[in-house]
């Protein structure tokens, strides 16, 4: 029951959704999405989910969801 803790800067509006560490250790996040009512907070919650192997309820945002740089918990053990 490992929890993981990724910083990821999302990039909302983007042509296409997709998930890639970048060389310092970050996630880069682009999202479909626009930062309009949690819509783009969803949308990182599924692409993690979905990189990690994980279902969506393990993958909660800890901080930043108001802002582009998020610190994101992935719970790999439920």
């Amino acid at each position: 029951m490992a929890a993981t803790m990724i910083r990821v800067r999302v990039k909302p509006n983007s042509r296409e959704s997709s998930l890639a560490q970048v060389s310092d250790g970050t996630w880069l996040a682009l999202v479909k999405s626009p930062p309009i009512e949690g819509r783009a907070n969803r949308e990182l919650v599924e692409l993690v989910a979905e990189h990690f192997g994980c279902a969506k309820r393990s993958v909660s945002i800890k901080s930043g969801t108001s802002g582009r740089l998020k610190l994101v918990c992935v719970d790999k053990g439920g």
